[in-house]
């Protein structure tokens, strides 16, 4: 795995700033407190060199609550609030912190400090905005709702002077209601555009006419299209969300008693962009399998070729992937009589990036380059990091298989999970870059309706074009007529 620095976290973007700035290291910050003190849940939290690498999951609880003199770190709000459903749903982690906030209320309450009660209640608000602001599809849950309500009863009990702490749990739920219906709306519109092909045109069994527009009859400019393929991946991958991704992880292993089911919803965003990656790469095959005349199959691959250059001179590692992966495929792969007339050097170096050897060592090095760029960039057009994500997928995937949720003592193994989630917020900030481009319709709505060929009707369309070579080919090419 190819694992940056905990501190190489790029800035952040205005919902993740609050969560995970000032600070991304997961140390306790000067001025911020250190839970333990007096909540005799120090003995169950491990750290190294002043950052928590584990602990009990009830001791994790309680270092997520504020008392009147903590407050946690904000990078850890995020990794635990995003970890935790791995062992215990949304709605069971708010009950407990509703508990624990009242046991405190009820201590400060017993010692008369009025004070203190205000600021402690004004901590609990701010810890729920952000849980609010960041996760807010865990409050889809009725119960979740629910015990949100609970928990901002009891901390407006103490605000009956200028009523500061009922606004700000007023304004809290006003934006979280907005955000809510704001996903709902967008859900519902893409269970009505959802068909079996997934946002892409017909699966076509045999040749289109002659006269149908081909890629180059619409857009004949590298450049333009790269850019068109990049605002498609920015547009689908936005819609991707923390919690999405941690459904990754959050399927539990045999020695975790609490499934969180809630959490194994719909994929829909996940399974789109992938279709994305699969279908882009079936277009770019299809176009080149579809040309009649090898001179124009020549231009076409060409096309693809410097296409692919372009969208990795953006930082658009997907779409550069996907189309290698079209002209991969055997179908346009086996065409040595049309690839013996391109100019394949540029080929080749695209290639040589996307190159699976040591785990994708020439990508990674690329995507790093590209990460740093992010970082000092000026312009929204040099932010731009699409990763490949298949492969960004995997790495998550590979990082919880081959580290364990729990440590020997039965602690929560933090270690992983701040590791986890320092990739899933990197891979967030890229995600909401707006894109600087002009958006071209009639290339997009080509792009994403263009019917595509099946895998038959590929191999069919390049037999027709040269012939089959060898005994396999021609047993192929009989069956297939």
């Amino acid at each position: 795995l190819f694992l940056l620095s905990q501190e190489t976290m790029p800035q952040t973007s205005v919902v993740f700033s609050s969560i995970l700035g000032p600070s991304c290291s997961g140390q306790v910050l000067p001025g911020m407190g250190e839970r333990g003190s007096g909540a005799g849940s120090s003995g169950d939290l491990v750290f190294q060199e002043g950052r928590l690498i584990s602990g009990s999951l009830e001791a994790l609880m309680e270092h997520l609550v504020p008392t009147v003199d903590y407050y946690p770190d904000r990078t850890y709000i995020f990794t635990f609030l995003l970890s935790s459903r791995v062992f215990i749903p949304p709605h069971d982690l708010l009950a407990r912190v509703g508990q624990i906030c009242l046991e405190q209320r009820q201590q400060l309450e017993t010692g008369s400090e009025k004070a203190k009660l205000k600021s402690f209640s004004a901590k609990i608000v701010q810890l729920l905005k952000e849980w609010t602001e960041a996760f807010p599809y865990d409050f889809q849950d009725e119960k979740a709702m629910a015990e949100l309500k609970a928990i901002t009863h009891r901390v407006t009990q103490c605000d009956e002077e200028n009523g500061t702490v009922k606004k700000a749990i007023a304004q809290m739920t006003q934006s979280l209601l907005l955000s809510l219906a704001a996903r709902s709306q967008l859900q519902e519109l893409r269970d009505k555009l959802r068909s079996p092909a997934m946002d892409k045109g017909s699966v076509l069994k045999a040749k289109p006419p002659a006269t149908q527009k081909d890629i180059l009859g619409v857009c004949c400019d590298p450049l333009v299209l790269a850019q068109q393929l990049t605002h498609i991946e920015l547009e689908r991958v936005s819609s991707i969300h923390p919690e999405d991704l941690m459904q990754i992880v959050s399927h539990m292993d045999s020695r975790d008693k609490h499934r969180c089911r809630g959490d194994l919803t719909k994929t829909y965003s996940l399974e789109a962009y992938d279709n994305w990656f699969n279908c882009l790469s079936m277009l770019v095959a299809t176009e080149v399998c579809r040309v009649v005349k090898k001179k124009h199959r020549t231009r076409m691959l060409e096309f693809f070729i410097d296409v692919a250059r372009e969208c990795f001179n953006i930082g658009n590692f997907n779409s550069m992937m996907a189309i290698i992966s079209g002209m991969n495929l055997s179908p346009v792969a086996r065409l040595k009589k049309t690839w013996s007339k391109v100019k394949t050097a540029k080929f080749d170096v695209l290639e040589h990036h996307m190159d699976p050897s040591s785990n994708f060592c020439n990508y990674r090095t690329a995507l790093q380059g590209a990460t740093q760029r992010s970082q000092m960039a000026n312009s929204s057009r040099e932010k731009i990091v699409i990763p490949v994500f298949n492969l960004f997928v995997k790495d998550i995937y590979f990082l919880h298989k081959i580290h364990t949720n729990h440590l020997p003592n039965g602690h929560v193994n933090f270690k992983k999970f701040w590791e986890i989630s320092r990739q899933i917020h990197e891979f967030m900030t890229w995600t909401q870059v707006e894109c600087p481009f002009e958006k071209d319709k009639k290339i997009q709505n080509y792009l994403l309706t263009a019917p595509i060929y099946s895998e038959e009707a590929l191999f069919i369309a390049s037999f027709e074009s040269e012939g089959p070579e060898n005994h396999m080919e021609k047993d192929s090419w009989k069956t297939l007529r």
